[in-house]
This record gives C-alpha cells, sequence and structure tokens, in this order.
C-alpha cells in the first residue's frame, strides 16, 4: 500500500487543514442533525450520533476537504447502524425509560414512617413472647406459628388439650397485657 490511504489520497498531503475543517464541522452541525433526526427516535440520541459522526471524522482532516462531507455521512450512517445492530441484540425496544415513566409507578413498598412503625411492633410482639413463660410460648407459637391443632399440640407435648386451651389463654392474656403496657410507657 505504501502509506497511501484507502481512497487513494496521502494523509497528511492536506497538512495545514485544521482552520478549515473546523469551520467545515461548524457549518455541517446543523444538517447533520437534521439528517439524524429523521432517522432516530430522539433528540438525544440525534445529538449523540452526531457528536460520535464528529469525532470519528477527526481521524480524517488531513485527507482532502472535498471528501469530508461524504465521509461524515458515510461514519454517521454506520454509527447508526451500529446502534441499531445493539438496540436489536440488546431488545432495547423492550425497555423502558423511568426517567421518562417514572412518575406513573406505583411503588407496593410501605413509606419510611410505616415501615419504621412495624418494625418497632414486631419488636415488642417479639419482646412479649420472649416474655412468656417457656411452655405457655412454646404451645402458644406451635398453635400460632406451626399450625398445629389444639389435640396435635396435646400429642406432641404429652399434655391434655384442656392443659394446651389453658396455656394458649394465659399467653394470649400475658401478651396483651404486655403490649397494653409497653405502649402506654411510649
Amino acid at each position: 500500500m505504501g502509506g497511501s490511504s484507502a481512497d487513494g489520497e496521502q494523509p497528511g498531503s492536506y497538512a495545514g487543514n485544521a482552520p478549515r475543517f473546523e469551520s467545515f464541522v461548524r457549518d455541517q452541525r446543523h444538517a447533520l442533525l437534521a439528517f439524524l433526526r429523521r432517522r432516530v427516535s430522539s433528540e438525544e440520541d440525534a445529538q449523540d450520533i452526531a457528536q460520535e459522526s464528529l469525532v470519528r471524522l477527526i481521524r480524517y482532516r488531513e485527507h482532502a476537504p472535498e471528501s469530508w462531507s461524504s465521509l461524515l455521512y458515510r461514519i454517521a450512517i454506520n454509527a447508526l447502524n451500529d446502534r441499531a445492530r445493539r438496540a436489536q441484540s440488546h431488545y432495547q425496544h423492550d425497555h423502558i425509560s423511568l426517567d421518562e415513566h417514572a412518575h406513573g409507578l406505583v411503588s407496593n413498598d410501605q413509606d419510611h414512617d410505616q415501615r419504621i412503625a412495624n418494625q418497632q411492633e414486631l419488636a415488642r410482639l417479639q419482646q412479649a413472647l420472649l416474655g412468656l413463660p417457656a411452655r405457655c410460648r412454646e404451645i402458644y407459637l406451635l398453635n400460632r406459628i406451626e399450625g398445629m391443632s389444639y389435640p396435635e399440640i396435646a400429642r406432641h407435648c404429652g399434655i391434655s388439650v384442656k392443659a394446651v386451651e389453658k396455656n394458649i389463654s394465659r399467653a394470649l392474656a400475658l401478651l396483651r397485657k404486655k403490649l397494653c403496657d409497653q405502649g402506654e410507657a411510649r
């Protein structure tokens, strides 16, 4: 190849084109943006591709000034095609911008104050449960957490169904009292 460029011109043969190149870029930016706006869905995409195209064109600033326009639009078309391939391979058309649609999203999360109140209520309940007598707490948790029936608890613990009923009643009364006392203490 002997150092010549792909289009047959000698790189560097137009040395000193910097002022002319800068003028070309300024003059072409508006037309390039108009060209890109017709081919992309957003102003932001048009601006991005125009910027990318102009930056890539810098590599060719030493070529003949007559070639800059065709090079610029070839670069822009290639950038459009690259972006389309990337979008297709990443299913970009299936994505929703949260910036544009955030106002329409409803959160199922509780607000911060409600979450804190629930955590505090849970801590109070846990403290009240831990304050129950061990046997009473075990029977209550077998019923309420494990879902066991009174006869199942009786068989599991080796006690009568009547004893299970008494322990459950006692646990409920103690929990009610402790939770009410804690609520009044706040």
